[in-house]
């Protein structure tokens, strides 16, 4: 019988993992320099300046941190800190140039590895399971999906490929709700490997009865929010919101765009395709989302119903444990659109195999959803293993966003997951899911 290692099972998932994290990266940047260096918008940095961020942020946890090694490039520490720069000063940086960048986080990389043979995989809280490891994957992955919304930003033609997404099997209804029981379930982990602080501890939360949508709102929906001028009517907007929409004269989603004849198009990755009536709409702020939400005589749900919409399992009355709805294994391409096998959101319906336990569907992937809520640290929070991660960022104007995009991939996607942003952003794959209050 032959007896498996369970850390040697752990460190080839974790070199798989930062492996897939790394062959994304390269795909985003295999691009001509002039691009890679150009910034594309000041919202986000130039392409370059990721490329070797994740190589210092690798370098820092990976080599120095946990392998103990001596520096590889001590004088990148403060170029690619992220909290010295803000994204639009970066491009006037003295910044590795890419044959640079390429150069040095390949060193890195091969480095990593080499601490990942060696590592004790348990018993340090920092390498316990490969937490540290996985942290890494997860930071490039999410540097991987803000590359890709700067891909959606450049002016110019295509530089990515992919397949189209897919669409439902037969028709749909878009505004089926799912009740969800009032209650108390469990929020967050403590299980979870992998978790970072913010996601933790799990801990009980009672939610009133409500009900969720079983689809993110389409463009279809949408667009009769625009075409009733939705983006004029004051009623429809927060005071906030309405100042934002007039100083950015926002009159529809990013990258929609109208002819003479009155027809509707996206910009996506460089083409200019016809809009897709059943697609999840995208590219749509916090502010946006809670006016189209007014409009439909409904509100955004708070992040706890989301979470217990997502992990709550009516028939047995408990909170699934697992990293997804259908357990531990990474999604399939029956279950979610993750990962950036495709460049848009998939049809409402496409995967009924993804469900969670309570019946909503494509909860995960296709776009972030916004909620309600702020982004306050759980009961009994302890900031772990650096506070730039999430302490920094609690309170403030930001908004929670949950479930992944077409953009996430699955190591940094599960049903804990909380993400955060400004409520004007949208140049993020956001959209929206609505809910409502049930007497």
């Amino acid at each position: 019988m032959t007896v498996t290692d369970p850390q040697m099972t752990m460190r080839a998932h974790l070199d798989a993992v930062l492996t897939r994290a790394r062959a994304r990266t390269t795909a985003l940047t295999d691009i001509a320099d002039t691009e890679l260096r150009h910034q594309h918008s000041p919202l986000m940095s130039p392409l370059v300046w990721d490329l070797a961020h994740i190589g210092n942020q690798e370098e820092l946890w990976l080599i120095r941190e946990v392998g103990r090694r001596e520096p590889l490039r001590a004088d990148l520490d403060e170029l690619y800190d992220a909290f010295r720069h803000t994204r639009s000063s970066r491009s006037g940086l003295p910044l590795l140039d890419p044959d640079q960048a390429r150069a040095y986080t390949a060193q890195v990389r091969a480095r990593a590895l080499e601490v990942l043979e060696g590592a004790d995989l348990s018993g340090d809280p920092l390498t316990d399971r490969g937490f540290v490891f996985a942290m890494i994957a997860q930071h490039e992955q999410q540097h991987d999906e803000t590359m890709l919304a700067t891909h959606q930003l450049r002016a110019g033609g295509p530089l990515l490929t992919a397949p189209p997404a897919p669409s439902a099997a037969g028709p749909v209804d878009a505004c089926a709700e799912i009740v969800i029981g009032a209650g108390e379930f469990t929020m967050g982990t403590t299980t979870d490997p992998w978790a970072l602080d913010n996601e933790r501890p799990a801990h009980p939360v009672s939610v009133p009865a409500f009900a969720i949508e079983m689809f993110p709102v389409t463009n279809a929906r949408y667009l009769e929010f625009v075409t009733d001028d939705g983006y004029r009517r004051r009623e429809l907007w927060t005071e906030e919101g309405w100042a934002h929409r007039v100083a950015a004269d926002l009159t529809a989603p990013q990258f929609w765009e109208r002819d003479s004849d009155g027809t509707w198009w996206r910009r996506m990755f460089g083409r200019t395709v016809a809009l897709r009536a059943q697609q999840p709409v995208v590219h749509i702020s916090f502010h946006e989302a809670q006016a189209f939400a007014r409009w439909a005589g409904k509100r955004l749900p708070t992040e706890a119903e989301w979470e217990k919409a997502a992990r709550f399992d009516p028939a047995t009355g408990t909170t699934s444990s697992t990293r997804y709805p259908w357990g531990e294994d990474e999604p399939t391409a029956t279950q979610a659109n993750l990962g950036q096998r495709h460049l848009e959101p998939a049809d409402i319906g496409a995967y009924p195999d993804g469900a969670s336990p309570s019946g909503v569907q494509q909860m995960f992937g296709d776009v972030w959803e916004w909620t309600s809520s702020g982004f306050h640290a759980y009961p009994d929070f302890t900031m772990f293993p650096y506070p730039e991660y999430s302490e920094v960022f609690f309170g403030g104007d930001y908004r929670m966003l949950r479930g992944g995009s077409f953009g996430s991939d699955p190591v940094a996607v599960r049903a804990t997951f909380r993400n955060w942003d400004h409520p004007i952003r949208r140049q993020i794959f956001s959209g929206v899911r609505l809910a409502r209050d049930v007497a």
